[in-house]
């Protein structure tokens, strides 16, 4: 069984100061496969000094010393991608070729941040001042597990293309693969303090790092719930934001789509990484004059889709990641039963001819109302409530009667209809006519309630720079 009883500062693995053990749980057996030694406020207090420490010299590097480490970042990654996705698949339980995809993705994130800087305007010209865009300081990153790989490289890439040190609070339950993960990012021979990283629990590490006087930035990607805690925690010192937060998002198919396309595509959306995604598409709006087509094609899509062990090729959905989410999920289904939507699919317990694993049922409601539990929260799980509507224009009404704005997708057998209902919707992303989220430089960030600020491509990089403006500097 693994222990992981060290932290990454300041260029080195160290042992954990805190004392505190928690057990590391698979998915798939319920067993414990390893233990993490969680770090207190000593140790986040290191890492924040090392980064401080670290900074001015690396926040003078040029573009290309820094395109030089983000390409040794990427490939240090690659170099050990099969043991990543191994970690993954035994910590996480998704199925090996989605771990394998999410892996491999992660490193690509060094290479595509290095294509954005590469042309970005670190300085520019209006009128007779030259403005320059400086990096920060130190950015505390805080990160989730549904994607582990995928959020720690996606944001230390950003914030070491624009000059500034990095402290990194991984989710805790990650901690297997952190730690092989840490060891490729220490392979990159990175100067030391510039990448630090510490195991530990957001009411500790996490608070400190949104209290700390020392950190300019946070970098945080997770609920609404915790992203509303590290705002006000860190308003004392009036740091940066830039936080990913929840969905619930809108998935309107209209009345002239190609059902048979659609349907399929949407089980995929909601469904996606067993549910546990912020862009999931949970909200399915269906004309009312088509809805016992689309229950029938929901039926036929869901007994499709393949939940199963991760190491089997043709599954799409594995197990939730722990005990505390699949109850979620299962309190969230009952809340739905409760409520008296219609379930054609799924429902309560474990899914049939799984003895152990936190594998749920995949779930659909029809009938249900947008004022419903299931259609106002985020369940982050594999279940879809689907939505009745009369009219396009009551469509796009229920569609934007959330709290949230992350995602949002529509349908059609005409573009130009699809591309006008989405310029209505709310959203930080609509996609028209697809499921896949694949424009790596396209925003990704939220409206209202789903979050500030802007991950992937230049849009990533302005998130960790200020802009200085030097007045005088030009001639007119």
């Amino acid at each position: 069984m693994k222990v992981i009883d060290q932290h990454y500062i300041n260029g080195r693995f160290v042992p954990s100061q805190g004392r505190e053990t928690m057990d590391l749980i698979s998915p798939v057996t319920e067993e414990v496969i390893g233990k993490v030694v969680l770090g207190d406020e000593r140790d986040i207090r290191d890492a924040i000094t090392a980064a401080k420490a670290a900074f001015p010299a690396f926040s003078r590097t040029s573009i290309a010393e820094r395109g030089e480490m983000l390409q040794r970042l990427h490939d240090a990654v690659m170099a050990r991608v099969d043991e990543l996705t191994e970690a993954a698949v035994q910590e996480y339980g998704s199925p090996l070729a989605a771990s394998r995809g999410r892996t491999v993705f992660a490193a690509k994130a060094f290479l595509l941040t290095k294509e954005a800087m590469a042309s970005f305007d670190f300085e520019r010209v209006t009128g007779t001042t030259k403005v320059v865009m400086e990096p920060l300081g130190v950015v505390g990153a805080i990160t989730p597990w549904n994607a582990n790989y995928t959020h720690i490289c996606g944001k230390i890439a950003p914030a070491l293309a624009t000059g500034n040190t990095i402290v990194v609070k991984p989710s805790e339950i990650s901690a297997l693969q952190t730690q092989i993960l840490t060891e490729c990012l220490a392979a990159a021979e990175i100067p030391a303090g510039v990448i630090n990283i510490v195991n530990g629990t957001g009411t500790i590490v996490g608070a400190e790092i949104s209290s700390n006087p020392d950190i300019s930035i946070i970098s945080f990607t997770g609920s609404t719930g915790v992203g509303k805690t590290i705002a006000r925690d860190s308003a004392a010192t009036l740091k940066r934001l830039a936080l990913e937060l929840g969905g619930k998002s809108p998935n309107i198919i209209l009345d002239d789509a190609n059902f048979k396309e659609a349907i399929p595509r949407a089980i995929q959306i909601a469904f996606s990484n067993t549910g546990q995604a912020c862009h999931a598409g949970t909200r399915l709006l269906i004309p009312a004059s088509r809805l016992e087509e689309a229950k029938k094609l929901l039926i036929e899509a869901v007994s499709a889709t393949k939940l199963g062990y991760p190491d089997d090729p043709n599954a799409a959905l594995g197990p939730l990641v722990s005990r505390k989410q699949f109850d979620t999920v299962q309190h969230y289904i009952q809340a739905g039963i409760d409520e008296g939507a219609e379930l054609i699919t799924g429902g309560l317990g474990r899914f049939e001819g799984f003895e152990h694993g936190y594998f749920a049922r995949p779930t659909v409601f029809i009938g249900a109302k947008n004022d419903m539990k299931i259609a106002r929260e985020e369940i982050f799980g594999p279940v879809l409530s689907v939505i009745a509507y009369e009219t396009e224009e009551e469509a796009v009404s229920i569609a934007n009667d959330t709290i949230y704005g992350l995602a949002a997708y529509v349908s059609s057998g005409d573009h130009e209809r699809a591309s006008r209902v989405a310029s209505q919707i709310v959203a930080g992303r609509v996609l028209v006519n697809k499921g896949v989220h694949d424009d790596p430089y396209a925003p990704f960030g939220g409206f209202k309630q789903s979050g500030i600020g802007r991950d992937s491509g230049h849009y990533g990089l302005e998130e960790f720079v200020e802009p200085k403006a030097l007045l005088g500097f030009t001639q007119a």
